[in-house]
């Protein structure tokens, strides 16, 4: 616990995200998160100012997925802290130490990267298909009726289905990939899921063997 509280703290953000704390609640007060799920701002601030390692290891467990980052919070507090600010800080250290509250959380997005990676559209909605996503909770099925409706509400016809939708080329899929390994979003997912990792490893692995000969046909 000591270590991930070390890790928090030595964030180059976190000096300027934390100032100190009047107790006023006012972050809390005008937090839409605080008025739907057990997380309150006041909390996290006063957690990290007081450096109570031990809960601060607790609010990491769910507390802190309930932020929505719209930094109200930051806005309203007149020591100018900005607790979704290190709410961010706080769930980066999560995914760094691999903590299973960030695991169960960002599992959903895993699929997101895949298909990014693999067909250059995070979702389109012949997707949308509820056996394929029980991880999204019941309120999927509440989809299946309403497929046609939904793809009738988007203007667009080439953004209806994978098909349809735009084509990524060789060389946007090896950029995307270059970016996710140079900016540490690789790292972070091999530490999150081990098999996806390996998957997106192995699909980008022959994307650049096709780029390559594609480049020496070129030449």
């Amino acid at each position: 616990m000591q270590e991930i509280f070390d890790d928090i703290r030595s964030d180059f953000r976190y000096d300027h995200e934390l100032n100190g704390c009047l107790n006023c609640g006012i972050c809390t007060a005008t937090c839409p998160s605080a008025q739907f799920y057990d997380y309150s701002p006041r909390e996290i601030v006063q957690l990290l100012w007081t450096e109570n390692v031990e809960q601060i290891y607790d609010a990491m467990q769910e507390k802190i997925w309930a932020c929505a980052q719209c930094m109200t919070c930051a806005a309203r507090c007149p020591f100018k802290n900005s607790p979704g600010g290190l709410v961010a800080i706080m769930r980066e250290v999560a995914i760094k130490h691999g903590m299973q509250s960030a695991k169960d959380v960002l599992r959903p997005f895993g699929r997101v990267m895949l298909k990014l990676i693999t067909t250059g559209n995070q979702l389109s909605p012949d997707m949308i298909q509820p056996d394929h996503f029980p991880d999204w909770g019941p309120n999927i099925q509440k989809v299946e009726g309403d497929l046609k409706t939904l793809r009738k509400a988007i203007p667009l016809k080439t953004l209806q289905t994978t098909e349809t939708a735009w084509e990524v080329s060789l060389k946007t899929s090896i950029e995307m990939y270059t970016i996710w390994e140079m900016t540490g979003v690789l790292k972070s997912l091999e530490t999150m899921d081990e098999n996806l990792f390996d998957v997106i490893e192995d699909f980008i692995d022959e994307k650049k063997e096709e780029y390559e000969e594609w480049l020496e046909e070129q030449n």
